[in-house]
């Protein structure tokens, strides 16, 4: 786990270089609060088989933070499963980018890959730039992608305010659901209380209760 939460000036660039040997499982979940500049550079090189890599993450930044996301997972062998689910909320004139590659060689049959980032904009100043990418060189795989970048759901927002929800208030319950998926994923309880609290600090919002 990787939780990042630099003060307003600070710039980070970070590299993580995995490579797994056979039936291995390993998982990088990052969070990114904070910080200038951040940029978290993740690859991942399988090689063996019954080999699972997994890269999750949640990025919530406003005022003029830029938080850029490159992944790399390459499937060498058979029967290799990845995973990779970003997911970002950006305010003001906030920049992300997600730039994400499978690579999937002529020998790694029966190859299944998933790889989405999902983004939540809250101005119309905040920009993202995603790039899911799959190269694909064997014929007998399962393999995923997409992107979507939108804004928070009206419907469900009139929703939670008809039930007397403050605005701010609703708007930070769809925030939470929204990066749930991702939450849920961090087994240690301590940490995961920690990056709620560090995520209701970022809304400016007290839910008054953990997910």
């Amino acid at each position: 786990y990787k939780v990042q939460n630099d003060k307003q000036s600070a710039s980070l660039i970070d590299n993580t270089f995995i490579k797994q040997k056979q039936e291995s499982i390993c998982s990088v979940h990052t969070f990114s609060f904070g910080g200038k500049l951040t940029r978290n550079n993740l690859k991942f090189f399988q090689n063996g088989e019954r080999i699972n890599s997994i890269l999750k993450g949640i990025t919530i930044v406003g005022d003029k933070q830029h938080v850029d996301h490159s992944t790399l997972v390459k499937h060498i062998e058979p029967n290799c499963e990845s995973h990779q689910d970003y997911k970002g909320i950006f305010g003001d004139n906030a920049v992300g980018v997600f730039n994400g590659k499978v690579i999937v060689e002529k020998e790694a049959q029966k190859t299944n890959a998933f790889q989405a980032n999902n983004n939540i904009l809250l101005d119309d100043k905040a920009t993202i730039n995603t790039k899911p990418q799959l190269e694909i060189f064997a014929d007998d795989v399962k393999c995923s992608h997409g992107c979507t970048i939108g804004q928070l759901d009206e419907s469900a927002l009139f929703y939670l305010r008809s039930r007397g929800i403050p605005k701010k208030e609703a708007k930070a319950l769809l925030m939470y659901a929204f990066a749930n998926n991702v939450l849920e994923s961090v087994k240690i309880s301590e940490l995961k209380q920690r990056i709620n609290t560090l995520i209701a600090d970022k809304l400016s919002v007290d839910i008054g209760f953990d997910l």
